[in-house]
């Protein structure tokens, strides 16, 4: 028989997994149209606070009705209308400048340079590197702590 000491211990340990889980798992979504309008609150009679262009990730902080509360990797916060976004994973660059490679690790030959603010498609994660597409169709890898978003 377990001793109550024992039972509030696994019982602590379990809570404080659930509660870590539970923070590691965020809703992302991703804009699925050329532009789509940021507003100031629920609904098209508030007012835009950015237009965003397609493939940009957005992390979701809430909902009300159709539309969704969202935040930006500038922690930028407004409202988007939920059929205009999607679930392709895609990520930003938020490094002032990201060196994308040819395989996943600071060996990989440089391909080329990404900036701050690109939104790139996200193909996969290995090892704390992702490889993304560029909308040109050219493939390559990011070190995943240069990047937001999936």
């Amino acid at each position: 028989m377990l001793s109550l000491k024992k039972w509030s211990r696994g019982l602590i340990a379990l809570t404080l997994f659930s509660s870590a889980a539970a923070l590691q798992a965020r809703e992302m979504v991703s804009v699925a149209r050329p532009e789509v309008n940021m507003r100031t609150g629920a609904g098209t009679r508030h007012a835009t606070l950015w237009e965003l262009t397609q493939g940009y990730p957005l992390e979701v902080t809430g909902r009300s009705g159709n539309w969704l509360k969202v935040r930006d990797f500038e922690n930028d916060a407004g409202w988007v209308y939920r059929p205009l976004v999607n679930k392709t994973p895609h990520v930003i660059v938020k490094s002032r400048v990201a060196n994308v490679r040819s395989t996943p690790g600071t060996r990989g030959r440089v391909l080329g340079k990404a900036d701050y603010g690109e939104v790139l498609h996200k193909l996969e994660q290995r090892n704390g590197w992702v490889k993304v597409q560029r909308e040109s169709g050219v493939k390559g890898w990011i070190a995943r702590h240069l990047l937001w978003g999936w």
